[in-house]
């Protein structure tokens, strides 16, 4: 019998009829400035120029981490995109980019075009929500290193900055004002001490309620979208009355490995615990793990997903602002004279009510 790719364990007529299940995803997404179609050999995009007089391009990467090990293990894959896209274009409004365009990569050991429909139609409702057109991707599938079902996510995305406009540590003063949103959950950032903390070392079923009186299952918890900040936060900045000076996406590394990237040397920020909520998620992981404070901290949004640094005279614009965006935004603290850092004031990290 002649070997074939198929029997090796690739199977093409897959891959394309899940290419094909694909194209009307991507076209819900597509913006006036995309030049040509899905299946060319690289997207185009055409900056507007006449929008923006000079323009500076940012681009980031990023994956879901270990948080698609809990999609497969629940055969739910329909939201797991928006995280995707949630880790990239929450890294380029930081600087203050509008995101333009987004590319997928998807390794698998077996191409399941139902299963890749689902993951890219969550990729697309993503880019539906802030705006970004899903430019291309690949789709990969790799037998004999990954088994049939497993899967890996990763996202490009390429975002605009006026020059003048881009945001960063050297807008940041003395006084500005901490403005944290709120995250529901976990994003994409510190599975695998979640996991094993909940389904190794306490045991428990991803169908299983998340805690004793909770309506949501473990899996729900786990598997939360990404709250997507761009456009709520792109609306803060497009109102100069705002004066937004700085942005920090809190991922991996938490507040206090993340909250210094956005402020310059000899200015520190002092967050207030205690002034957002902490959801029980992560009272949950810290007491069925016995997680010191410090660790918690270090590796989780703790319910803060971005923090955003603006003027004490811009305040009461950039909340209304943000609220206007369909967000929750509350003060959680200031930035201060001293080495450049992170100080959490007040007496605990659990705030209204949530101790583990």
């Amino acid at each position: 019998m002649p070997a074939t790719y198929a029997g090796a364990g690739v199977d093409i007529d897959a891959g394309e009829e899940a290419v094909d299940r694909i194209r009307p995803l991507v076209a819900t997404t597509l913006r006036p400035e995309v030049l040509g179609g899905l299946g060319d050999f690289g997207g185009l995009f055409a900056v507007d120029t006449e929008k923006y007089s000079r323009p500076v391009l940012v681009a980031c990467t990023d994956g879901v981490g270990t948080k698609a090990l809990i999609a497969q293990a629940c055969g739910r894959y329909d939201t797991i995109g928006i995280d995707l896209v949630a880790m990239c274009v929450d890294d380029l409004v930081c600087q203050g980019a509008e995101p333009l365009f987004f590319l997928d990569y998807i390794s698998t050991g077996a191409v399941d075009p139902t299963q890749m429909t689902e993951l890219v139609a969550g990729v697309a409702d993503g880019c539906r929500q802030v705006g970004a057109a899903l430019l291309g991707g690949e789709m990969a599938e790799h037998a004999g290193v990954m088994k049939p079902g497993e899967f890996d996510l990763v996202g490009f995305a390429v975002g605009v900055v006026e020059r003048e406009k881009i945001l960063g540590s050297g807008r940041v003063g003395d006084g500005d004002i901490l403005i944290g949103l709120p995250s529901p959950g976990l994003r994409s950032n510190g599975y695998t001490l979640a996991r094993h903390v909940l389904l190794e070392r306490a045991g428990l079923a991803l169908d299983a309620p998340a805690w004793q009186g909770a309506t949501t299952s473990v899996a729900d918890e786990l598997l939360l979208p990404s709250v997507l900040y761009t456009p709520a936060v792109l609306s803060a900045i497009a109102d100069a009355d705002a004066d937004v000076h700085a942005v920090a996406h809190i991922t991996g590394g938490g507040i206090p490995g993340n909250l210094p990237r956005a402020l310059p040397d000899g200015l520190r920020a002092v967050v207030e615990r205690g002034t957002w909520k902490v959801p029980q998620i992560f009272a949950e992981v810290q007491r069925l793990g016995n997680v010191e404070d410090e660790e918690m901290l270090r590796v989780f949004n703790l319910g803060l997903g971005m923090v955003v640094m603006v003027s004490a005279d811009g305040i009461d614009v950039a909340l209304e602002a943000l609220r206007g965006g369909g967000l929750d935004p509350v003060v959680v603290g200031r930035v201060e004279p001293g080495p450049r850092g992170v100080d959490l004031v007040g007496p605990e990290l659990w705030g209204s009510g949530d101790a583990p």
